[in-house]
């Protein structure tokens, strides 16, 4: 299971946002379905279900095939994904700025 982190927390910790989540952090990277369904915290059922409404409005592609084994990633040349992960990282660099804010002021 993913740990809980600040975007989690800003938005909610849902199956759909630790998707959401996992694919924006590792954005460089590409993931089989049995890959997400474990490192991203989320059972078998729920991703079956979620999965296609992510592919069918071009969030997640499917980028290759190994075998029988699909791969997928974030879409970054679709302009809501890239605003999706512009406000991640904003949130997660608020977050950041908070906490060195708070070790300058315990130094």
């Amino acid at each position: 299971m993913m740990e809980e982190n600040a975007f989690l927390e800003f938005v909610g910790d849902t199956p759909a946002t630790r998707l959401l989540d996992f694919f924006i952090t590792g954005r460089e990277f590409d993931y089989t379905l049995t890959e997400l369904s474990k490192k991203a915290g989320v059972s078998w059922a729920t991703l079956y279900r979620l999965f296609p409404h992510f592919l069918k409005a071009e969030v997640f592609i499917e980028v290759r095939r190994v075998g029988r084994a699909k791969l997928y990633k974030i879409n970054m040349a679709n302009p809501l994904v890239k605003k999706l992960v512009d406000f991640h990282d904003s949130v997660l660099l608020a977050e950041l700025k908070k906490v060195e804010k708070g070790l300058l002021v315990e130094a």
